[in-house]
């Protein structure tokens, strides 16, 4: 029997992504119904099978300094960015915390993609004398896990779970452990990815698993869409600032975490096991650790990033685990219309789940209609769809799943719920 987590809560936020330059730019965006997918119109994308994706708006980096830009790769940027924003929000708890007890966790699927494809140019054309000597501390997955410590000046341990998209979600996981653990205070916890470059479009499209709608960018990632013929691939950060139940002063949580499941396929480094009996496993895992029954929950929300394969596992795992209260629990993919953001996804996803629960409404799911019929759930493809509760709090699951059979659930909870609008 699984022992009971202890809940965590999230005292502060930070997003940067396609639809918005921070957490609530974002909400904002996703409930107006816009799209963060956009045809790539630079030149080096002229000859390249697949042209689009989801790009972090313009400005986002302006607050870094010019030699930070220079010295470290977009994906450790991005997490900077968005780990300021977490640690600002989370101003009233960390104010005279001491260094040695906050830990940062910032899960990667690549790291420094770009700054590989960069200097690899470089050595190509113009010999070693044209790489640059911080080419190795630029691409190393960790790099954005001690960007944002040095950045921050905290000292209680620097961790980067590399499990491709489930690494923002796995870094909650490790985080809430970190936390039950006493080993530190407060964890700044997320994920980051930068994959838009040459090299990451044309490694995904290579192998047939990139969305070709270059002439419908904002109809081409299709999570649980019949017509679904690919991921978009997209770029951003998110980080969440957690502590535990007992040191959170009363009033100053955004959410919570009450529990997390993980599992691994062991069945192919790309494909999902199709029936999704590992997924499964990892859900079971989560609410069992949380004490919660999937007729407690109040919704779901899926990892779904638009493949044949993956959507109908996820699909097969949820009605395994959750039975009849499938039938009735309205499931958002929110991918259709942020694309996929791989290592940055799980973290940016929930915050965008906490804040659903917050305003007790489940975003619509873009370009899932006409629905595939054998995804046998409730996504909310017609619409966004009030979140109902006989609960003190509202309960919701969320998926991550990654490349490797990695795979991660999470049990998050609402804090006194706000007016719908």
């Amino acid at each position: 029997m699984a022992p009971r987590a202890e809940p965590t809560a999230v005292v502060g936020w930070g997003s940067l992504n396609p639809l918005g330059l921070d957490a609530d730019s974002t909400w904002d965006a996703v409930m107006a119904g816009r799209s963060g997918i956009e045809l790539l119109e630079a030149p080096w994308t002229d000859d390249l099978p697949v042209r689009l994706a989801g790009c972090v708006p313009s400005g986002a980096l302006d607050s870094l300094s010019p030699l930070l830009r220079r010295r470290s790769d977009r994906c450790a940027q991005l997490a900077l960015v968005a780990a300021r924003q977490a640690w600002a929000m989370a101003a009233s708890v960390t104010t005279g915390i001491d260094p040695n007890r906050v830990a940062v966790v910032v899960g990667t699927g690549i790291g420094g993609l770009a700054t590989m494809h960069e200097q690899h140019t470089h050595l190509s054309a113009g010999g070693p004398n044209r790489v640059n000597p911080l080419t190795v501390p630029m691409l190393i997955p960790d790099a954005a896990a001690g960007q944002v410590a040095i950045d921050l000046g905290v000292l209680g341990g620097a961790h980067t779970p590399v499990s491709a998209c489930a690494s923002g979600a796995e870094a909650l996981m490790l985080a809430q452990m970190l936390l039950n653990d006493d080993r530190v205070d407060l964890v700044l916890a997320g994920g980051s990815e930068a994959p838009v470059n040459r090299l990451g479009l044309v490694g995904f499209s290579a192998m047939r698993a990139l969305s070709s709608r270059n002439d419908a960018p904002d109809q081409a990632s299709r999570p649980y869409g019949l017509d679904r013929d690919g991921f978009v691939l997209s770029e951003g950060a998110g980080m969440l600032a957690l502590m535990r139940r007992q040191d959170t002063p009363s009033g100053a949580d955004l959410g919570w975490l009450l529990a997390s499941g993980s599992s691994s396929d062991a069945h192919h480094i790309v494909a999902p096991e199709p029936q999704g009996l590992q997924a499964s496993r990892a859900i079971d895992d989560a609410l069992r650790r949380a004490d919660v029954s999937p007729s407690d929950l109040c919704g779901v929300q899926a990892h779904a990033t638009g493949t044949s394969l993956g959507d109908l596992a996820e699909a097969r795992a949820l009605r395994r685990s959750l039975g009849s209260a499938a039938d009735h629990l309205p499931v958002c993919a929110p991918k259709g219309q942020l694309g996929h953001l791989l290592g940055g996804a799980g973290a940016v996803e929930t915050i965008l789940a906490l804040q659903a629960l917050r305003h007790g409404v489940m975003p619509r799911s873009h370009n899932a209609d006409p629905l595939d019929p054998e995804v046998e759930l409730a996504v909310t493809n017609k619409g966004h769809m009030p979140l109902a509760t006989g609960q003190s709090q509202r309960l919701l699951l969320k998926n991550a799943f990654g490349f490797g059979g990695h795979n991660i659930s999470l049990v998050l909870a609402g804090s006194t719920p706000a007016q719908p609008g």
